[in-house]
This record gives C-alpha cells, structure tokens and sequence, in this order.
C-alpha cells in the first residue's frame, strides 16, 4: 500500500507549484525576453533559486531560451496554453454585466451584438428604466449603414460580407437616408469619421426620437468581437461623441476587450485603431 503525502509534503508541492507559475507570470509581465537577474528582481527572489525552477519549466516547454542562453521567454506550451484560454473567452460571456453597469448609469437601453452572415444580430439585452419605444429586440438584425451598431461594425474590420451589405443597403436606400449617405465614397468619409471617434453615434437615423452611441469590442487577435450599443429617447440622452455615455460605453467596450486578451493601448486611441484598419485593408 503506498503512503500518503504527508501535510507537509503536500504544503511543499503545492507551494512549488504556484512559486512556478510566479515565475512564468513574471516573464509574462517583464512582456520579453529576460535575463535571470532581472526576472529574480521583479520576483525578489534568489537567482539560484529562478534558476532551478527555469530549468525545469524549460524542460517541459513553458519556457525557451535564446540562442546565446543568457535570456528566457515564454515557451510553447505557455503559448499554446494562453491560446486554447483566449479562444474560449466569448464576448457574451462578458458583456451582460456591463451592459447592466451601462443601463444603470445612464438610464438607456444596452445591448450587444455579433455580425453574422446577414449583419448584426442583437445578442444580450438590458432594459432601461426609462421606457423607449423600439421594434427590435435580442435576434433583431440591424442595418450597416442605418444603425450605430452596424457603423461601429463597418468601420472597425473589413471584409466581403460588410461590402456587400453596405452596397445593397445604398441600393435600396430611401430619399431620406440618400440624404444621410448619398455613395459608397460617402460612406467611407463617414466610416472614417467613426473610426477617428472611436464610437459610432447616431440620432433619428434608424428610428424616429432615439439616439445610440456604438463601440466595437476587440479580441486577442484584433479583431472585432461585438459591438455594445447604448440607445435612448433623443430628447433624454447626449449620445455624441465625447459626451459621458458615449466616454462609458467605449470604456466598457475596452473593458470587455482587455477580458479578451486584446491590448487596452491599442484599444483606447482611435488614432491608432484607424492606422490599424488602413493597414489591414491595403489602403
């Protein structure tokens, strides 16, 4: 019959194992490559002691050396565990509570939506206490061109499917929303416009007597997850750019993203987020 751990052999693992992964969380946080005294500085800890536990990790894949061996990083296995983590984070798993955080600040209607293969789909819901009268709900799809939703999608990722929705909502679009977006070029000049806000806001666009102010929520990869919407009576909300609802829902947009693993730098300057989307789209 084998033995049991003792407490204090038990203690001992378990200790080892957590000053373990302090040590694959402290090169995570230095954010490169690292020599072994600066990692022991950061953890004050010994250098031998760093580099007992380093060997050990570098034998198991979580952490890589350099050609010169003078400094470690992350291994294989750390990345390919951080990876399998981020692609089982879901923006829906996130938003609920700051969709509520958002409703109950302001007093408007927040939700989140998804683009799915016919525009974005309404996906979580939260009331406001102030009643608005609005024909859609969670599973509604919005328009690109009409709705913020749709704007913050547009202006933040390209691809086939947004071209193709934007051409034929200018095709079938209306004298009155002609005068809003007359032509593809228009359309781009106004994207442009959202994308150096950092939000999309309209006001009696979509629907007569009420506001929204949109942002996009980007993920591990840069790419844009979900959108969060804020939308009340227009005579009740500022849902402009730079106005207090508008600063909110980008925050908790950049919120949700950071829980996503997308880097909040590069979420919280629309400046870089357009150099991004240029670059991407080859223009």
């Amino acid at each position: 019959m084998s033995r049991r751990p003792a407490p204090a052999d038990r203690r001992r693992k378990v200790q080892s194992a957590e000053f373990g992964l302090a040590v694959l969380k402290g090169l995570a946080d230095i954010g490169r490559a690292a020599a072994l005294g600066a990692l022991a500085q950061a953890l004050d800890a010994s250098p031998a002691k760093i580099h007992r536990y380093l060997a050990s990790l570098k034998q198991t894949g979580f952490v890589a050396q350099d050609a010169a061996g003078a400094r470690y990083t992350l291994g294989p296995q750390a990345l390919a565990i951080g990876l399998a983590a981020m692609r089982q984070i879901n923006v829906l798993d996130h938003a609920p509570a700051e969709l509520a955080a958002i409703a109950d600040a302001h007093n408007v209607v927040a939700f989140v939506a998804v683009l799915g293969n016919r525009g974005p789909a309404i996906m979580r819901w939260e009331e406001s206490m102030q009643p608005v009268t609005v024909n859609v709900r969670v599973g509604s799809v919005l328009p690109i061109l009409w709705s913020a939703t749709g704007r913050a999608f547009a202006a933040s990722t390209r691809s086939a499917l947004i071209d193709e929705l934007i051409r034929a909502e200018l095709a079938a679009a209306t004298p009155a929303q002609r005068k809003l977006v007359a032509s593809r070029k228009a359309a781009d000049a106004m994207l442009a416009d959202v994308r150096a806000a950092g939000c999309a806001a309209i006001e009696d666009v979509l629907l007569a007597g009420v506001s929204a102010v949109a942002a996009p929520v980007f993920d591990f990869a840069g790419r844009v997850a979900g959108v969060i919407t804020a939308l009340g009576a227009s005579n009740a909300i500022d849902a402009s750019p730079g106005a207090p609802l508008a600063r909110e829902v980008m925050a908790r947009a950049a919120k949700i993203g950071r829980a996503l693993g997308h880097d909040a730098a590069s979420s919280a300057a629309p400046a870089r987020i357009s150099a991004k989307f240029e670059a991407l789209s080859g223009a």
